[in-house]
């Protein structure tokens, strides 16, 4: 692997180099058959069929195909293709805090134009690539939590550097400008600000100490030369997705963490690579170079470090000396969010999707119930982890991950919960993201990014991704947002009914299945959800990291974008637009619900400044008339 071009591919890209899987194996004939039998490709699984697997609203075969958006309390936009944020009628915009900038008084200043930040204030100031996010309210005062998934070293390094790191102390940079910036903001007036100074500001990077629990904290999976008890990992990485936890703490999971993790033993002993190492993408050189000035980072002096990450992390955003706690219960992978309900009888259950093709669907369920204002001791540490498995018929069911179902140890079945969830036949999913759950009923959404592998390769591990189910298109570039109901109304229970709320696609230039779903049309289509997150009225608010290049499968689609989806109709409509070359994602609202706040990552040109370097921001949005955003 050519070490330069790592850091410009993307996370798909980088595993596909790293792995790459077989155009033909056995389970072709598999899939030959899965497509045969649904018959979708010969057009059998028609729109406005009886037995279409879409949901109820604009989905029911009395709709119209390629229904417009019904009304919502905004006009909705066209698409855009500039560098610039662009908003409905009504509604206004401004940063709230961009790459670079100061958290504290001593870091003011340090963000130039032309070079970015140095190193010593690196760990100063907000972080880069912004991605999800949460609001709290801490004795009346309002604290945001603020994941920075990823660096940009071209960006982020001198430009000498060529954009890959030379020192130790650039990489330190680096891991500086990553991980979870906590900050109290306020609206002094003219606009929510960064309080400067605020007790609650705080950065957490790959370097800050962290503490593990539940079943896989202290295995020897997890030790390491410094740390031989295996209960003080050290850092969070790769900080994509969040959650919050009913009792208003956040959460913050790590995704793409394997790209860290490089050997510096060249020799044919060095590059052999564990079944693990392999189905969670592990080995080879790391994208960010820090194996060769971090021995933490180097597989061939501590090959279980990579073992500490991919977990779903806390954090009480009103301390900010708390020691953030990884919960293994929760399994490990490429942990996109962490949605927290609650069951009927009070236990607390935890969605989550593993972002990656052909990977799956989790649950956590604790073994204890709660009720507000009871310890929360042992809830994220002591329960059930399952994975969805998805029938035809449109019914599924949770299969638990045990000792019984596995034949794994219980800190194997963590450690490597992708492998246990092949061993139950967990169904192989078009990359699940963010899962989202309505606020007044008991459904949940889970956007399924895209697949350009489906029907045509398995997973890392070897699993097929035939044709069916919740992923009804072959070479998946579009994606499609599942939704399931719990049986019962209780999310505890372990069968469960499922449809897809839509498919995207582009009506312009495909007229089957590849158009989307008949609530996609030429003036709301658009590719690859990913981000979501419902508003207090019960309004689905979507967000997309896909093809922007406006050409080809995409003509006509545009920069990314922010929709709102009406879930009882069907109706989705645009309600904002991107820079061209980023991606929206993350997303929360003020205490008073009149503020939205958005996450705009890795922008092109020169926004938002207008000059020098791009970048990273969370922008604020506001309705003039002072109304409710969300």
């Amino acid at each position: 692997m050519e070490r330069k071009s790592t850091v410009d591919l993307s996370w798909d890209e980088f595993d596909e180099l790293r792995d790459p899987r077989p155009t033909e194996s056995d389970f072709d004939r598999v899939v030959e058959a899965a497509i045969s039998r649904r018959g979708f490709l010969g057009g059998v699984l028609a729109f406005g069929s009886g037995a279409m697997t879409f949901g109820a609203g604009a989905l029911t075969s009395a709709s119209p195909a390629r229904a417009q958006s019904a009304a919502f309390p905004f006009k909705p936009i066209g698409i855009a293709t500039d560098f610039d944020i662009h908003v409905p009628e009504g509604y206004q915009w401004k940063p709230l805090v961009k790459w670079g900038q100061a958290l504290w008084s001593d870091a003011d200043g340090a963000w130039s134009p032309e070079t970015g930040v140095p190193v010593a204030m690196s760990d100063r100031v907000f972080g880069e690539n912004t991605d999800g996010m949460d609001l709290f309210v801490v004795d009346g005062r309002e604290v945001i939590a603020v994941n920075s998934e990823y660096a940009n070293p071209e960006l982020n390094l001198p430009a000498a550097s060529g954009g890959m790191a030379r020192s130790a102390g650039e990489v330190t940079l680096l891991k500086n400008l990553q991980g979870v910036t906590v900050m109290e903001i306020a609206d002094s007036g003219n606009g929510y600000q960064v309080v400067l100074d605020s007790p609650f500001n705080r950065r957490i990077t790959h370097e800050t100490p962290m503490s593990v629990d539940g079943p896989a904290a202290g295995s020897a999976l997890l030790r390491t030369l410094a740390d031989p008890a295996g209960m003080s990992p050290v850092g969070t990485m790769n900080n994509c997705g969040a959650g919050r936890t009913l009792w208003g703490t956040y959460l913050t999971c790590e995704e793409n963490f394997n790209g860290y993790f490089g050997t510096t033993d060249t020799s044919e002993a060095g590059r052999q690579r564990s079944e693990a190492e392999k189905r969670y993408g592990i080995g080879g050189e790391g994208r960010y170079a820090y194996e060769r000035f971090d021995s933490r980072y180097d597989l061939s002096k501590e090959p279980n470090e990579p073992n500490r990450h991919g977990w779903v992390t806390e954090i009480d955003p009103a301390d900010a000396s708390s020691t953030p706690v990884k919960h293994t219960a929760l399994g490990r992978f490429k942990h996109e969010n962490a949605e927290m309900v609650q069951a009927a009888d009070g236990r607390i259950v935890v969605y989550m999707g593993d972002d990656e093709r052909g990977e799956f669907i989790y649950k956590y369920v604790s073994n204890a119930s709660w009720t507000e204002g009871q310890p929360t001791g042992g809830l994220l540490s002591d329960g059930t982890l399952y994975v969805a498995s998805f029938n035809d018929d449109q019914t599924g069911e949770w299969l638990a991950l045990t000792p019984e179902t596995t034949g794994m140890t219980m800190d194997e079945i963590l450690v490597f919960a992708r492998m246990a969830g092949s061993k139950v036949g967990a169904t192989t999913m078009d990359r699940p993201e963010w899962i989202s759950c309505h606020p007044a009923r008991a459904e949940a959404y889970c956007s399924l990014t895209n697949n350009a592998r489906r029907g045509l390769k398995p997973n890392a591990g070897g699993d097929a991704m035939p044709v069916g189910g919740p992923n009804p298109r072959e070479a998946n570039e579009y994606g499609q947002i599942v939704r399931w109901r719990p049986g019962n109304g209780d999310h505890g229970a372990i069968d469960f009914t499922w449809d897809l709320y839509v498919m995207a696609g582009n009506p312009a230039v495909h007229d089957d299945a590849y158009a989307g779903s008949p609530n996609v049309n030429a003036g709301n289509m658009f590719n690859s959800p990913d981000g979501m997150a419902f508003d207090s009225s019960g309004m689905l608010w979507i967000q997309t990291d896909g093809d922007d290049s406006n050409e080809d499968d995409f003509a006509g689609m545009g920069n990314n974008q922010m929709l709102i989806g009406n879930p009882d109709t069907g109706d989705i409509a645009r309600f904002l637009t991107a820079p061209k070359g980023a991606e929206v994602t993350g997303l929360c609202w003020s205490a008073d619900r009149r503020v939205a706040f958005v996450g705009i990552q890795h922008p092109g040109g020169s926004w938002p400044d207008g000059v020098g370097k791009p970048r990273s921001s969370v922008i604020a949005v506001w309705r003039q008339d002072g109304a409710i955003v969300g």
